[in-house]
């Protein structure tokens, strides 16, 4: 796989949120990879935890002193931090949908859930491309609605490369989530 310089930087979406938090915010990134996500919370003064099942992936993060590299596999294993919240929560280019109620119940009250992946249409460019990885339209919104939406977008980009995307920013409220028509 040939690596593109820019698929290291941090994705636009999470950079726009991530200003949103304060420093010292605690910050799960999940399914990490190479951990561009990581570094950019780190470098604004979080405390990050990083978790992949690729232990080659994390190795890279160690020489970071705020980011806490785990090896887990979401999939197969238990989750890694039931008795943990976090102030944020950092999810790219992954999809399992039996860890959603997981993730909205691991933020804080105030807590940000900023997810963006893949969605139906991405096969016309590349991987992933099966539907069992690509979420469909409005999809992130149903798993998302016991939290308050600030953004949401879904639709072909072509940032890096051309894609087919779904992100949402969304916060743990205790009040009913705004419903807007």
């Amino acid at each position: 796989m040939s690596h593109h310089p820019d698929l290291e930087r941090p994705s636009r979406w999470v950079e726009r949120f991530a200003t949103l938090l304060p420093s010292r915010s605690h910050v799960l990134d999940l399914a990490c990879g190479g951990g561009r996500h990581s570094r950019l919370f780190a470098a604004r003064g979080a405390v990050v935890i990083a978790v992949d099942r690729d232990a080659q992936a994390i190795e890279r993060l160690r020489e970071q002193p705020t980011v806490t590299a785990v090896c887990a596999d979401l999939e197969n294993g238990p989750w890694p931090f039931p008795a943990t919240r976090f102030d944020a929560i950092v999810v790219t280019n992954y999809l399992h949908r039996p860890l959603f109620p997981v993730l909205c119940d691991s933020l804080l009250p105030g807590g940000l859930l900023v997810y963006e992946t893949f969605m139906l249409g991405n096969e016309r460019f590349g991987k992933p491309s099966n539907p069992d990885f690509l979420l469909r339209p409005g999809e992130l919104l149903v798993h998302c609605a016991g939290l308050s939406v600030l953004a949401f977008e879904q639709g072909e980009i072509d940032d890096v490369k051309p894609a087919m995307i779904q992100r949402i920013c969304a916060i743990r409220s205790d009040t009913p989530a705004l419903r807007i028509p």
